[in-house]
């Protein structure tokens, strides 16, 4: 019976859903998130019905591909025969083929072996099967992604995004309409009758007299009890008032609003004078300050003031807390409210610094002075509060009497020290530094800023405790080193640096090149020029291979030269030609230096140690025997290149320096001597053409050419042979021997393109265009990709005033050689002048740093009249490539005529120092037989007179 009775308790506590199956797509814990994340392209209708099944959202139980083969296994087993009879020990309900056989052991170990090798192939098939399940899944997702994997980029982007941009995030009740919001505002009351009746009846205009006005005799007769004796009767329209129905009256509507504002002018007049005693400018101050500060959104004050409210009732004690809510009532505002709050945090965090210091920024200054007061009475070391509390005095003396008492309190204190020691005077900051050295002898600044203001001996003394104290610190012995050179003192200066790296090494500090290195630089800048050059001495070599100590040496010296340290390069240099004697380049690196920023003494002593180290080095000869020729030294400069020919014999740079060195000086007949023994011993076909220049320049064009002859048979394959004998040809006004020569020339120099374009401009100037078209296009085509001949094509056009195919050959042009400098500049004068602009960006996208490009921009500036744009384009063009002739006549002749004489003669200054060589104008003024002598500085003015023509 008590069994019975448990039965069917258990029956009546179980609940009718236990055991029942789950509904089709529920997954447990999908609604509160326990699942991941989760989108309706996995669980929804957007869910493409040949997607592959997510394990995530089966039925329950089915969740991986085991549980849905059980559940297959299942079904098929149901519709199997669950009788008893059809039950087998081995095999169960499932029948076999051998059922009706016994089961013997050779059965039991074969089903073991078949399992085996089952399981085996199964192995060694699942890599395999996995993988291609993988790829055809990766391919599906590929062809059909989830929306969740669609804005997967856009949750990795969330990862980088900045705190500006999470904080300019809405929030989500931003977005809601405002009807959800707030759905009051869409009721209407509506407006009672009465209202408008009211308004019709003071609309109306009354026709008709009063029967109480007809009682008491007229209209006007006043009615009882009234003021005035015109007073109306109730209910009657005043005369001259009467207005249509349904009309306002607005002249009287603006009187009222005069009269109103009459009065309330008359209110803060003055009743004596009748002026008004209202500061406009006051007022307005006062309505500035009226306005909010903050610009956001109040109701983010709000929570942040909640929030903080919050913070600062649950941990009283934290200051951060009271800190940030006092500048919340600040930055709203609400000053007074900000102290309020900050004094109690005081109150709250006696003992915090930072509390303290934001209360005594917001207190006035009378108060703030009693807030520091009480500060410095709950915390009398901290260093901060005691500076707040100077910078609160007015008076030298006072802020001295703080800092005195604060160093009373905080004597290990190196900021106080400092701050204190710069309000006193010489005599006083020695003495306060003495003792301020006892109380901080490891401060490096303290004991530097006593020596600084002691005398030699002392200073000496004061070091030497220093390094006794700090034996790590290299400044130093830097600053003993400078010391003693200040006193002239200089064997000591290399001494004191050589012990400084003996002594920092024993006290394991590591000796890094370039801190030193930068300490060398800022002591050449402060003046000690050997200080640095013995720091530079000591300290290159450290920590360099021998076989990377050249280039780590040049690395250096660059470096400090792009500084200005001139005097480290130097030094780098020295030490680098004291180690490798024999390399050519470092003395020429070195050279170049003293050509720049040394004199011309130092640079004439370097070459002569330079030639007597590498006497093979042309250049370094012809650089010594330059420098005595610019001093107008020449029988020095033919001194040096005796030599040079002793040392180089029938060297043809020295021959034709020496035949440069005599012609420049007038010395013809003797410039020609040297050219005959040149032909005779070292004959070469630079050594001919200078032969045949100098006889075209001194105008014996029969020697010359007779040369030209010579030399045209000895070496045919020189291009320049071929374009002086046919100029000299075309100046004797013999074309048909012009043209032969550029033919014979162009016979055996194909890729010769100013010989193609000389004789191009000889059909031109003969006025056969025909010819010299031809002449460039089988120029083009033995010379392909090349700008020169695509812009002697255009130009050709554009001269013969054919300006439509001169645009399409330019853009032919353009289409070959996309990246031409020269053709991109010509492109933009060719446009039009409203498209000149667009044409230079894209010139300048095509060729960023083309001086020829450049050029065009400036000039393009100039145009527009821009001058400060055109200057500063002419600046960067000179700047990348100073060797660019044209771009020094454009920017000269810029300045001539927007320019002062100062910018004029720097131009002069530094186009004379850049000696450039190329350049169309250029070339075609300082290549002309009549200017063969001029310089660069009397070439510049004449190249700028053809630039004005051409602009």
């Amino acid at each position: 019976m008590t069994e019975l009775t448990g039965v069917i308790q258990s029956q009546k506590k179980k609940k009718p859903w236990l055991g029942q199956a789950a509904p089709p797509g529920y997954v447990p814990g999908l609604g509160r998130g326990a699942t991941g994340f989760t989108t309706r392209s996995d669980i929804g209708p957007a869910r493409d019905v040949s997607d592959p099944t997510d394990d995530r959202h089966a039925p329950p139980g089915l969740r991986t591909v085991g549980d849905q083969m059980k559940a297959s296994r299942k079904t098929e087993d149901e519709e199997e025969d669950l009788n008893d009879a059809n039950y087998d020990e081995f095999t169960g309900y499932a029948g076999n083929l051998f059922a009706s056989g016994p089961y013997e052991k050779d059965d039991e170990e074969a089903d073991h072996i078949y399992d085996t090798v089952d399981r085996k192939m199964d192995e060694r098939r699942k890599q395999y099967r996995e993988r291609r399940e993988r790829e055809e899944l990766e391919r599906f997702r590929e062809e059909r992604p989830k929306i969740q994997q669609m804005f997967s980029d856009l949750k990795r982007k969330l990862a980088v995004i900045t705190e500006d941009d999470w904080t300019n995030i809405p929030e989500v009740g931003d977005a809601r309409n405002k009807r959800q919001r707030n759905p009051r505002l869409e009721k209407i009351t509506p407006v009672p009758d009465s209202l408008f009746a009211r308004g019709l009846q003071q609309g109306e205009t009354v026709n008709s007299l009063d029967s109480r006005q007809q009682h008491f005799g007229g209209i006007n007769t006043p009615f009882p009890g009234a003021s005035g004796l015109n007073t109306p009767f109730p209910g009657t329209a005043t005369p001259g008032w009467s207005t249509p129905a349904g009309e306002l009256d607005m002249r009287k509507i603006g009187q009222a609003r005069n009269t109103l504002m009459d009065m309330r002018l008359s209110q803060v007049s003055d009743s004596v004078s009748g002026q008004t005693v209202v500061d406009p400018k006051g007022y307005l101050t006062d309505l500035h300050s009226m306005l909010p500060q903050y610009g956001g959104d109040v109701a983010d004050i709000k929570k942040a003031r909640l929030l903080l409210k919050s913070v600062r009732e649950t941990n009283p004690k934290h200051p951060p807390a009271w800190i940030a809510s006092a500048r919340l009532e600040e930055v709203t505002g609400k000053v007074q409210i900000a102290r309020n709050i900050i004094m109690k945090g005081t109150e709250m965090c006696p003992k915090s610094e930072d509390v303290w210091l934001e209360a005594a920024r917001l207190q006035p200054s009378e108060a703030a002075r009693a807030v520091c007061t009480n500060a410095i009475m709950q915390l009398p070391q901290s260093v901060r509060i005691w500076i707040r509390a100077s910078s609160l005095e007015t008076d030298d003396k006072a802020k001295k009497r703080v800092f005195r008492k604060a160093l009373e309190h905080v004597p290990n204190s190196v900021r106080l020290w400092k701050v204190a020691v710069e309000l006193e005077d010489a005599e006083d900051a020695r003495i306060m530094l003495a003792r301020a050295v006892e109380c901080c002898p490891h401060s490096m600044e303290l004991w530097l800023a006593l020596a600084k203001l002691e005398s030699y001996e002392n200073a000496r003394k004061v070091l030497n405790k220093a390094r006794e104290h700090i034996p790590t610190e290299r400044q130093i012995w830097i600053t003993a080193a400078k010391l003693e050179e200040a006193h002239d003192n200089m064997k000591m200066v290399d001494k004191i640096i050589e012990r400084s790296i003996v002594s920092l090494k024993a006290n394991m500090v590591d000796i890094n090149r370039e801190q030193w290195i930068q300490d060398a630089e800022n002591t050449e800048k402060a003046g000690s020029i050997a200080t640095c050059q013995s720091i530079i001495k000591h300290v290159i070599g450290i920590g360099i291979e021998d076989e990377d100590r050249k280039h780590s040496w040049m690395d250096d010296a660059e470096s400090c030269i792009s500084h200005g340290a001139y005097e480290c390069a130097r030094a780098i240099y020295a030490h680098a030609l004291n180690t490798l004697p024999s390399k050519k380049s470092v003395w020429l690196r070195a050279a170049y230096l003293e050509k720049s920023h040394g004199t011309r003494e130092s640079l004439e002593a370097l070459l002569q140690r330079a030639v007597a180290h590498c006497p093979k080095a042309e250049v370094l000869w012809l650089m010594g025997a330059k420098s005595k020729w610019m001093a107008n030294d020449v029988s020095a400069a033919r001194s040096i290149l005796a030599l040079a020919f002793q040392a180089n014999p029938n060297s043809e740079d020295i021959w034709l320096a020496a035949v440069k060195l005599e012609s420049e000086n007038n010395e013809h007949d003797r410039a020609r001597k040297l050219l005959a023994k040149a032909r005779a011993n070292a004959c070469t076909a630079r050594v001919m053409m200078k032969s045949i220049k100098l006889e075209w320049c001194l105008n014996r064009l029969d020697e010359a050419q007779s040369l030209l002859d010579e030399a045209t048979q000895k070496y045919p394959d020189f291009a320049k042979l071929w374009m002086m004998k046919g100029q000299i040809a075309d100046q004797l006004g013999d074309v048909a021997k012009a043209r032969e020569a550029y033919t014979a020339g162009l016979s055996k120099c194909t890729r010769a393109i100013p010989l193609w374009i000389l004789l191009s401009k000889l059909e031109e100037r003969r006025g056969t265009l025909t010819k010299a078209r031809a002449v460039l296009e089988k120029a083009r085509l033995k010379n392909p990709m090349n700008p020169e001949l695509w812009l002697a094509s255009v130009r050709l056009e554009w001269n013969g005033n054919i300006k439509n195919i001169a645009s399409s050959l330019m853009a032919r042009a353009l289409q070959e050689c996309p990246t031409s400098g020269i053709l991109w500049a010509e492109a933009v004068f060719i446009e039009a002048r409203p498209q000149r602009k667009t044409k230079s960006v894209d010139a300048l996208k095509k060729c960023e740093h083309d001086p020829h490009v450049l050029l065009a921009i400036a000039r393009l500036f100039w145009s527009e009249r821009k001058l400060t744009k055109a200057r500063e384009w002419f600046l960067r063009t000179v700047k990348i490539d100073p060797d660019f002739g044209d771009a020094w006549a454009y920017f000269y002749r810029f300045e001539l005529a927007h320019g002062n004489e100062e910018k004029q003669q720097e131009i002069l200054k530094r186009c004379g120092n850049a000696e450039p060589r190329h350049g169309e104008l250029w070339q075609s003024v300082s290549k002309d037989i009549a200017n063969w002598k001029l310089k660069t500085k009397e070439l510049l003015p004449l190249v700028s007179i053809k630039v004005s023509v051409a602009f």
